[in-house]
């Protein structure tokens, strides 16, 4: 995996997508998130925050429940063509949905202290369940295990997460359970998506401008997907569950 055939990918991606709808999916909501996290206020910081995850939870329950049943009644052809169409404006949007929510979910809560009395011990735990796993299936995937870049970024993972896991394991203290269940869904939610999920889409656009392209991996790993997709919607809305309860269970 040489960096031109990434930056490659990535171009080609936005070129199908359309390179103004590319831009603009992702700067927008990564600037709203830029501008609440440092100057806005903690209404505008929730708006940010929770349009993104209701946003990106409606996306994955209608792909799952509306698009999976009506696309894996076609053809095989047919629905190659769909993910293909498909596949290069998903791979802008959900990510960035889901980077959005999750970061904007936490540094929300890091505004908000009193939800947890050390706050930063559990972005460390919750930063090295996701960071760690995602890269080890993104190389799996993506079939890099053995490159010596995806080795370094991997190592560098490990190697920040340990460090910040040793700093800040010290201050380590208990919370409310309800806490502790996002934090789990969180990081299985960055996991699938992550690590799975966007790995998925660039094997599909890879195969997709191969010499050969493979109609049924094409449409198998489309419709990988857009199941997986529904496992992320069912996860989200228990994550949905577990705000309301923190917000009205008195915390």
């Amino acid at each position: 995996m040489s960096t031109t055939s990434v930056r490659g990918t990535i171009r080609g991606l936005g070129t199908r997508a359309n390179p103004a709808f590319a831009t603009g999916i992702v700067a927008l909501p990564l600037a709203a998130l830029a501008y609440v996290a440092a100057f806005g206020t903690v209404q505008q910081h929730t708006y940010v925050h929770v349009m993104a995850g209701i946003l990106w939870t409606g996306i994955d329950l209608f792909m799952a429940l509306v698009l999976g049943p009506v696309v894996g009644g076609l053809d095989l052809d047919e629905r190659a063509s769909f993910f293909e169409r498909l596949t290069p404006k998903t791979t802008f949007l959900l990510p960035t949905l889901a980077l959005v929510t999750i970061a904007g979910g936490v540094t929300l809560a890091l505004r908000l202290p009193y939800l947890f009395e050390h706050p930063h011990v559990w972005l460390a735990i919750l930063t090295a369940l996701s960071l760690v796993p995602s890269l080890a299936l993104v190389g799996w995937q993506l079939d890099v295990l053995d490159d010596w870049r995806w080795q370094a970024w991997f190592g560098l993972a490990v190697a920040v997460s340990g460090a910040y896991l040793a700093a800040t394991l010290p201050n380590f203290a208990w919370t409310e359970p309800v806490f502790v269940a996002a934090i789990l869904v969180v990081a299985a939610l960055s996991v699938l998506g992550f690590g799975v999920l966007m790995p998925g889409e660039i094997r599909m656009y890879r195969e997709m401008t191969s010499a050969n392209p493979d109609k049924q991996l094409i449409a198998d790993i489309g419709m990988r997907n857009a199941k997986l997709g529904g496992v992320q919607g069912a996860l989200q809305l228990v994550v949905v569950a577990t705000m309301v309860y923190i917000r009205y269970g008195g915390f």
